[in-house]
């Protein structure tokens, strides 16, 4: 499954590549693209061992608004 993410936060690249981190931890994360000047991050995930909301929820956790687009 590919999903769009709205992130609110960012203001680097430092930023950008501790969301794809945060990201990459998670069980069935195949990849990671986060657009740091859009505010914004695709991920593409295997929906039987992650969902976009624990996705969601991870990058919460470390400090940044994010929505599902």
């Amino acid at each position: 499954m590919k999903q769009k993410f709205t992130i609110n936060g960012m203001s680097c690249d430092h930023c950008a590549n501790r969301v794809e981190t945060a990201i990459n931890e998670l069980p069935g994360i195949q990849k990671v693209k986060i657009h740091l000047k859009k505010g914004q991050g695709v991920v593409k995930f295997d929906d039987t061992q992650v969902s976009a909301d624990e996705i969601a929820k991870k990058v919460t956790e470390i400090g940044y608004e994010t929505t599902v687009a």
